[in-house]
């Protein structure tokens, strides 16, 4: 599950470093630029669930660990 994690992290971090430099700056709401704003929401938000799903595990670990 750790590698699974750490694979779709790179891989979001990698979409997000596309999608920058397809927007354009001087009309980020239009065309091409939205759906880059669109993209790197989406992959800010699927790393934030990877990073919680990682630290769930890591805490049922724990707890296992304790009983």
């Amino acid at each position: 599950m750790k590698i699974f994690t750490w694979i779709f992290t790179i891989i979001a971090i990698g979409l997000i470093a596309y999608n920058a430099t397809k927007l354009n700056f001087d009309a980020l709401l239009t065309g091409e630029s939205k759906v880059a704003i669109i993209t790197i929401v989406a992959a800010l938000c699927a790393i934030i669930l990877l990073q919680i799903l990682r630290i769930s595990k890591k805490i049922e670990t724990l707890s296992k660990t304790r009983k």
